[in-house]
């Protein structure tokens, strides 16, 4: 049986320090932006929104309409930058601009070379993804981070299987270097796999935000093996499945964001019927 232990480990690594950071700055981050919370409605609109980004970003591309896509991104990346190291900074604003200065001049002047597209890429990735989780970590809700994973794992799974937008999406980001996965080559190497995999960033969000929630309802033990178990459940998922079709020459676009789920649900259940009593809705 092959396997690879490069993306499962990231996963990790990336959702277990979400939390601790989490943990140690939420206080903060909620005096930050007001004590503001997302309430079920908003989650809806927040997956309608994405649905609407994600397909209008899509259409554009298949008709040669790419540079939205990468202004789009490169502006919201810039902004998430900015906004964490302004709270970071302790509210010093020359300081704050400096990160997405930094990061826009590298993707102009390096996004076509091999340091760009083996490390830096992925660095940037990380660090978007864990300011996601950390900015809509702080400000979700229990009701609504079930209803927003729901939706958007159902999201996910039509534009990938039946509209396909989210893969018209994902060839035109990666096609413009731009820092929307985590893209990493099979650990320890597979004969027959020549090229890396793929994670994009929003089943990094996810797995964090689930995560952080576990967090704040269950404790700190059961965050941590909800990062587990998920990491557990990406490691079947490409030795059972991935893996076996690459070896086939067999390009899979699938929604990962079910297998977060996958790996997620079991800690879940666990504490309902086990743990603080609580209930999962």
């Amino acid at each position: 049986m092959y396997f690879d232990i490069a993306m499962p480990l990231t996963v990790f690594g990336v959702t277990l320090f979400s939390v601790l950071l989490s943990e140690r700055f939420e206080t903060k981050l909620k005096t930050i932006f007001e004590e503001r919370q997302i309430a079920i409605r908003d989650a809806v609109l927040l997956v309608t929104l994405m649905v609407i980004m994600i397909t209008i970003m899509a259409l554009g591309a298949q008709h040669g309409l790419v540079n939205p896509l990468m202004v789009l991104f490169l502006f919201s990346c810039s902004t998430l930058l900015f906004v964490f190291s302004y709270v970071f900074s302790n509210k010093r604003w020359y300081l704050a601009v400096l990160p997405p200065a930094i990061f826009v001049a590298l993707y102009f002047l390096l996004k076509d070379t091999i340091f760009w597209a083996l490390y830096l890429a992925n660095v940037y990735a990380i660090i978007f993804a864990i300011f996601a989780i950390l900015y809509l970590g702080s400000i979700f809700e229990w009701k609504s981070t079930l209803i927003f994973a729901v939706l958007i794992t159902a999201v996910d799974a039509v534009m990938v299987f039946v509209t396909k937008y989210m893969v018209e999406f994902a060839r035109t980001g990666l096609a413009l270097r731009l820092p929307l996965a985590v893209i990493l080559p099979l650990f320890p190497p597979v004969a027959g796999i020549d090229y890396p995999f793929a994670l994009g960033l929003g089943d990094f969000f996810l797995a964090g935000l689930l995560s952080i929630q576990m967090l704040k309802k269950y404790g700190k033990k059961s965050a941590v093996l909800s990062a587990i178990t998920i990491s557990i459940a990406f490691f079947l998922f490409e030795s059972l499945y991935l893996i076996p079709a690459a070896l086939h020459n067999i390009e899979v676009f699938f929604p990962a964001t079910i297998i977060v789920i996958l790996g997620w649900l079991p800690i879940v259940l666990v504490n309902c019927m086990y743990g603080k009593k609580e209930k999962l809705w």
